[in-house]
């Protein structure tokens, strides 16, 4: 495995041969957070974006990765392309991204969509799936005219990597492992370094 000099470039390029394999949901991602004790907690969602500010993804701020989140705004996160027996890992600080980029990609959702951030109460309980159909049935009511605001309790984070593994299978279990890591030079300008890990 060839270093970049940027791995946003070595991540793009990654992305796109999975987007040809995968048979679905190629941006997928597990996104690890931790709660008030230290207790981890995984779970997939969806990479929406990622430019040299970070990997953004989008969810209901009262559910329990979004109050996790805002309590300890630090996450991992890891891609498994197993279609390229590939994988790669993300770890960093995390950050709201602004109104605009959550006002843009909220418009972008189908409006169903829409109507079920509105509609599900992300990670509580729920008496049953009735209870989520009604809800859905009300806001799709209010709502049958013109476009479906943004909830304020819904928005989108963003993780600044502090350090990106990219991780390829090898014969043998011999794999190659590639290390990105945050550097600050004299002037206090973030670049990277890369290292290599034993498998």
């Amino acid at each position: 495995m060839d270093a970049y000099a940027d791995p946003l470039a070595h991540f793009a390029a990654w992305l796109a041969e999975a987007e040809k394999s995968e048979p679905s949901d190629p941006n997928a991602m597990a996104l690890a957070t931790a709660d008030t004790g230290g207790l981890p907690n995984v779970r997939m969602v969806l990479l929406k974006g990622y430019d040299a500010q970070g990997f953004v993804f989008y969810t209901n701020f009262e559910s329990r990765k979004g109050g996790e989140l805002l309590a300890n705004p630090q996450a991992a996160a890891v891609f498994h392309w197993k279609s390229l027996r590939r994988q790669v890992r993300i770890r960093g600080a995390v950050s709201v991204v602004s109104d605009a980029e959550a006002d843009a990609y909220f418009a972008s959702r189908p409006r169903d969509s829409r109507i079920g951030a509105w509609a599900s109460q992300q990670s509580r309980p729920v008496e049953g799936r009735f209870a989520l159909e009604a809800a859905v049935a009300k806001y799709a009511a209010k709502y049958a005219i013109g476009e479906v605001p943004r909830p304020p309790y819904w928005s989108g984070f963003r993780i600044a990597p502090a350090s990106i593994e990219f991780w390829a299978d090898r014969p043998f279990r011999l794999h190659d492992r590639l290390v990105y890591s945050r550097s600050q030079n004299a002037e206090g300008d973030a670049g990277w370094t890369t290292e290599r890990l034993f498998p």
